[in-house]
């Protein structure tokens, strides 16, 4: 799957393996970066407020920004990055944005990883929680749902897991 997931945008005039070569070593440094970045800045910015979280949303946005000239927004670099902004969001309770990335982010997780992975059942479980938490229950319950089947099979239909997130099920 290294073409799909290493999948550069489809344009009139595609950019040469040069520019690709480049965006590619611009990614891995632009993620080692944001790393460092995260570090330095969670140990400083304990108060959700922080410029310096702010700082970190702006690195994922620019980079996904000139990424998205090159990668399709399902190739890795490019999930990367939503994934690091998804959780900026987050942990700034930014409902709507963490939502935005995670739709995003979704289908291609779907593709790259086996059917039952639990890392596309963590983010269909982020998913409906998101949806919940914006009073979209309909799409909040759908997602929660997707989530129990794969953790199922992942986990075990006794799971404790589970039995918490179809009591949240139950609660809305």
């Amino acid at each position: 799957q290294d073409k799909e997931k290493l999948e550069i945008r489809k344009l009139n005039d595609p950019p040469s393996a040069e520019t690709v070569r480049d965006m590619i070593k611009y990614a891995r440094n632009v993620i080692e970066e944001f790393r460092r970045a995260k570090h330095y800045k969670y140990i400083l910015c304990l108060n959700p407020d922080s410029t310096g979280l702010i700082e970190l949303l702006e690195i994922c946005e620019l980079s996904l920004d000139k990424m998205g000239a090159v990668f399709e927004d399902s190739n890795v670099y490019m999930l990367h990055m939503m994934y690091q902004a998804m959780g900026v969001c987050l942990y700034v309770q930014d409902w709507e944005g963490a939502l935005r990335y995670g739709q995003k982010i979704i289908r291609p997780y779907s593709k790259h990883y086996p059917s039952y992975s639990l890392n596309v059942a963590s983010m269909w479980l982020k998913l409906g929680r998101l949806y919940m938490a914006l009073e979209d229950r309909p799409a909040g319950v759908k997602a929660l749902k997707r989530a129990i089947a794969i953790m199922e099979v992942a986990h075990g239909k006794d799971h404790p897991y589970i039995s918490e997130i179809k009591k949240e099920l139950e609660d809305h």
